[in-house]
């Protein structure tokens, strides 16, 4: 689904895939939308429950927007398995940030309230799971199934713990970045556990089942498949070109898989622009990561319910454009003047949830940190710092001033060698002589 921007592999790629066969229909949506309005207004009875025709007519608001979006917003880096399917979510991202501001101008017990209208089973309080506890990994004591707290922690959340690492390799295309951001967040659990009983885990949980087993063995399967796509073959033939079955059938496989292939190159440490931009997305991820948890703690929703789901799934559509977008920008400034449209969203949505959170529970996030984080936290930053500061600022302006050092000793080398040469003096000497004696000076 690449399409354009960075180097791609085995050279610049096409701009994209034939545009013949992927056709907006726009005539044909527009047909098609006119035709069900007609149908709601000539032959269907308006119902007379005000609180049914208040969803409905938003819901139709929004299917409409989506059906313009699709068919009329502009085409992002991503082409497979269709243009119009990154289209669809970057409508959606507009709906998702225009819903979150909406709540953001309730009141507190309004917006909670408002959630009933989405699931008349929100709006009540309900208590955090507590994953902590009995740490121990063998219990003596329970004499029927002494690794009982091994099975509790394994739920639904492992394989998504797993699941959701993989597509965030194949998002961000790093292993570094990758295992910072994982072991990162589970210092941001062991920081806020005091806020949330959610991130009281257990030590093993936190570095061995999800540092190195789900998050691992996630981001170790996506370097996999990007080791894959970085030495697939990227030659696309016409469906109806295909004379077998098997070939037609592996073609519309591949119709999945991307168009052209681009190999994220960061390198945080070449330039303090990059360097600064990295940190950059690594906060992003972490406070996205971060309002997972405080946006179902604010809201009321159980970790299980299918809005948190469906917000999951929302990012792992959006946050592969979105960090292309981002690499793009930052890799080639002079053609990419602005910012995507779709890493613009998912910045404006991380932040709007975040004051989201901030509005509903102050209280919350205003809860102190222990004095011994607070010191690691401090000690954490002023190391990263330092270490920009020395290698951005302190070691440039040091190597120039070797670097002019070096280059007046070889002028002073070069005018000694000069000099000792009676019968081999330098032009531009003996044109300075010259001058001098004439004025006198010698």
């Amino acid at each position: 689904s690449e399409t354009s921007g960075a180097q791609v592999v085995g050279g610049r790629g096409p701009p994209g895939p034939p545009l013949g066969c992927m056709r907006a229909h726009t005539l044909t949506v527009l047909f098609s939308l006119t035709c069900a309005l007609g149908y709601v207004t000539l032959l269907e009875e308006t119902p007379q429950d005000t609180a049914y025709n208040t969803k409905r007519g938003i819901v139709a608001s929004i299917l409409v927007f989506l059906c313009f979006g699709v068919t009329q917003a502009k085409d992002g880096p991503f082409s497979r398995p269709h243009p119009a399917y990154w289209r669809f979510w970057l409508c959606v991202s507009v709906v998702y940030e225009l819903f979150l501001i909406f709540i953001l101008f309730q009141t507190v017990h309004d917006g909670r309230q408002f959630m009933k209208y989405i699931d008349p089973n929100l709006g009540i309080p309900l208590p955090e799971r507590d994953y902590g506890g009995n740490c121990l990994i063998y219990d003596p004591g329970n004499e029927t199934d002494p690794y009982h707290n091994i099975w509790d922690k394994l739920d639904g959340f492992v394989p998504a713990h797993f699941l959701g690492w993989y597509l965030k390799t194949l998002m961000i295309r790093d292993w570094w970045m990758c295992m910072i951001i994982s072991v990162m967040f589970e210092f941001l659990e062991y920081s806020l556990e005091h806020q949330l009983p959610n991130f009281s885990e257990c030590w093993w949980d936190h570095w061995i089942m999800d540092v190195i087993i789900c998050n691992g063995l996630g981001i170790y399967c996506g370097m996999k498949t990007l080791s894959w796509l970085s030495l697939k073959t990227y030659k696309w033939q016409g469906l109806w070109n295909i004379p077998t079955y098997k070939g037609k059938m592996k073609r519309i496989v591949f119709q999945f898989t991307p168009y052209s292939w681009v190999k994220f190159e960061w390198k945080p440490a070449s330039s303090l622009r990059r360097w600064l931009a990295v940190c950059g997305i690594i906060f992003i991820f972490l406070l996205a990561e971060l309002n997972t948890f405080y946006l179902k703690f604010v809201l009321w929703m159980p970790p299980e319910h299918y809005l948190v789901l469906l917000r999951l799934v929302f990012f792992v559509n959006v946050g592969g454009v979105a960090m292309r977008e981002i690499y793009d920008f930052m890799d080639d400034p002079k053609f990419y003047k602005k910012l995507g449209q779709q890493a613009w969203l998912v910045a404006a949505i991380t932040a709007t949830e975040f004051l989201i959170v901030v509005k509903y529970d102050p209280y919350t996030l205003t809860l102190s940190l222990p004095f011994y984080i607070t010191q690691c936290w401090i000690l954490g930053i002023i190391l990263v710092l330092t270490w920009t500061m020395w290698r951005f600022f302190i070691r440039d302006i040091t190597m120039r001033y070797k670097e002019i050092r070096r280059q007046k000793q070889e002028h002073r080398h070069e005018k000694d060698k000069c000099l000792s040469n009676g019968d081999r003096r330098s032009p531009i000497l003996d044109e300075q002589s010259g001058n001098e004696l004439r004025e006198g000076k010698l």
